[in-house]
């Protein structure tokens, strides 16, 4: 089984993206756990919201898959950087599991893309500096990865590309 890992600022296709692949490759999708959990809210998030999240991410991580392809929308990188960014701090459970995360290629999406308001997305004008956290937090974990940008069928062509090269 090989596990791709989708992530990038907010507003940067990763779920079109991890779709498409999943399609593609006739693989899993796995969907963003933090868009659906959040959205459910009828409050602000709080931290131990947002360790809500990472402790379903882990279990996502950790489960067995039957397709040969599994894409992660998002995964525990962008929620360490989540801990970090709103609160300052983050769980050492979290750091740990990510060190033992088994992701085998990241798809970095570049913030290239339009951004496209919702309710649940919060920092458009931060979109360059988290990219470079999560760049940051994949080259100290030596994970491999390839960044993916451009518009429409070429972002999707390039992350295949990435892919196949792996």
């Amino acid at each position: 089984m090989i596990k791709i890992g989708i992530i990038g600022p907010e507003s940067t296709g990763k779920s079109t993206l991890a779709k498409a692949l999943a399609a593609h490759f006739g693989g899993t999708y796995v969907a963003e756990y933090a868009r659906t959990y959040v959205e459910q809210l009828a409050r602000p998030y709080t931290y131990e919201d947002v360790e809500q999240i990472a402790q379903e991410q882990i279990r996502q991580l950790q489960q067995p898959y039957d397709t040969e392809y599994v894409f992660f929308d998002t995964d525990l990188i962008i929620t360490t950087v989540w801990f970090e960014y709103c609160y300052h701090h983050c769980p050492d459970y979290v750091t740990e599991a990510l060190e033992h995360e088994n992701i085998d290629l990241y798809l970095v999406c570049l913030p290239d893309l339009p951004f496209e308001d919702d309710p649940v997305r919060e920092h458009p004008h931060e979109r360059e500096e988290l990219l470079g956290w999560y760049l940051q937090e994949i080259k100290a974990l030596g994970r491999p990865y390839t960044l993916i940008g451009g518009m429409g069928e070429e972002r999707t062509k390039t992350a295949i590309t990435a892919i196949a090269e792996h």
